[in-house]
């Protein structure tokens, strides 16, 4: 498994409640830009719309050797779940403050793979005490070294 992009700020600025692996509707260009690396997921949120998951906002340059056919950096992408997946997504993103984010991209077995997670909005104090707990674990660390 290759990963590819991770949104790192996810894991400070959300409560992870639920993770799911996705595949992605690409084109050609896009596979090779990935590839390349050249790819950025940290603005990037999925949305429900008439029963399916798009991924909104996620930029993929383009393709260098890319003809006149290469695509649009943010287009929008769908996402394939299983039905039963996303009847779960619908009944928990219709609670109040909940959003769906994808926390990283990679390769496995040569298909591109989203890891979407179902998340809930930490406030400041929130934030304040993750800060508090990596200082303490950080001290810890240094005084067993």
């Amino acid at each position: 498994m290759e990963i590819i992009a991770k949104n790192r700020k996810a894991y400070f600025q959300y409560e992870i409640l639920e993770k799911f692996e996705v595949g992605i509707v690409l084109t050609g260009t896009e596979v090779k830009s990935i590839r390349n690396k050249d790819v950025s997921i940290n603005e990037s949120f999925a949305h429900l719309e008439n029963g399916e998951v798009f991924l909104y906002e996620m930029h993929i340059g383009q393709y260098k050797q890319g003809n006149r056919q290469n695509h649009e950096p943010k287009r929008v992408r769908k996402l394939l779940l299983h039905k039963r997946e996303i009847n779960k997504i619908i009944g928990k993103v219709k609670q109040k403050g909940y959003t769906m984010v994808p926390l990283s991209l990679y390769f496995k077995e040569g298909l591109v793979k989203v890891e979407l997670a179902l998340v809930r909005g930490k406030t400041t104090v929130d934030k304040r005490e993750d800060i508090k707990k990596r200082t303490i674990e950080r001290e810890i660390q240094r005084a067993m070294r």
